[in-house]
């Protein structure tokens, strides 16, 4: 290879490796906003399942080591140092090997997925109570779901019927982020009550709610923006492989070592 595009391979990975470290600081803040948000869908399943708890703290980890190999990667890149650009494309292969292993795994695992899922929030909506300060978090965030997405319940607001506190008020009462035409309003939290004067032999088919469950209202979210996520999950793969090319190219090229180019700090 002549030295022209030895130089123009030598700059276009460091390019490549600066939009790596990038990407693995957006890795890394995206797993510490799994952690600290409070407020949507996310905060409700991180309370009540450890999973999303376990891949928040690897997607921390991905992203940490993402950034460090991005760094090193640059460092071998300026300096073509092949030890580090032979580390760089075997860790780059291994991280490949591992994303695809868990697009399998949660493809192959995905009805387990929704019915721990499904658990988790029937049991949220079962023990439901707008007085109980020790949930109140959760609770809020449950609220802010069904209020944004216009739904009601996991499967229907039938769900609600199962609540304790409704049960004893004879589905006299409702859930107040239910109610149609919240979207986009103030959240409401707590339960409503019926007008029982008109209708004392009320059930949840008269409550005043958006029929759809939240289920389909998260399937219709992920069908909308699939071509997104596919997207995004495509131009990584793209831009490791492009990654491991370069690298591996400018690593057959550098005759020699020359640790006199190692930085010194």
């Amino acid at each position: 290879m002549g030295s022209g595009c030895l130089k123009v391979t030598k700059y276009f990975l460091f390019l490549f490796n600066l939009l790596f470290f990038i990407l693995g600081a957006v890795i890394l803040g995206f797993g510490i906003w799994i952690l600290v948000d409070k407020n949507s869908f996310i905060y409700v399943l991180q309370t009540s399942s450890s999973s999303l708890n376990t891949g928040a703290y690897i997607l921390i980890g991905v992203g940490a080591v993402t950034m460090l190999m991005g760094f090193l990667g640059c460092i071998g890149a300026v300096n073509e140092i092949r030890c580090l650009l032979g580390l760089y494309f075997t860790c780059l292969l291994l991280i490949l090997i591992g994303q695809i292993a868990a697009g399998l795994i949660i493809y192959l695992q995905r009805n387990v997925l929704k019915a721990e899922v499904s658990g988790i929030v029937h049991k949220l909506i079962q023990d439901y109570d707008p007085n109980d300060e020790h949930n109140r978090t959760i609770e809020n965030a449950w609220d802010y779901v069904q209020s944004q997405l216009s739904c009601c319940g996991w499967t229907g607001p039938e769900n609600w019927t199962q609540n304790i506190i409704l049960l004893d008020k004879n589905q006299t009462s409702y859930p107040c982020s239910c109610k149609n035409g919240t979207k986009g309003s103030l959240l409401e939290e707590g339960f409503c009550s019926l007008d029982i004067a008109s209708n004392p032999n009320a059930t949840f088919a008269d409550w005043p709610v958006n029929k759809q469950g939240c289920m389909e209202g998260v399937e219709a979210w992920v069908q909308e923006n699939l071509g997104v996520i596919l997207g995004v999950c495509a131009g990584v793969a793209v831009i490791e492989l492009l990654g491991m090319v370069l690298s591996i190219c400018l690593c057959k090229n550098v005759h020699s070592e020359d640790y006199t180019k190692v930085p010194k700090y």
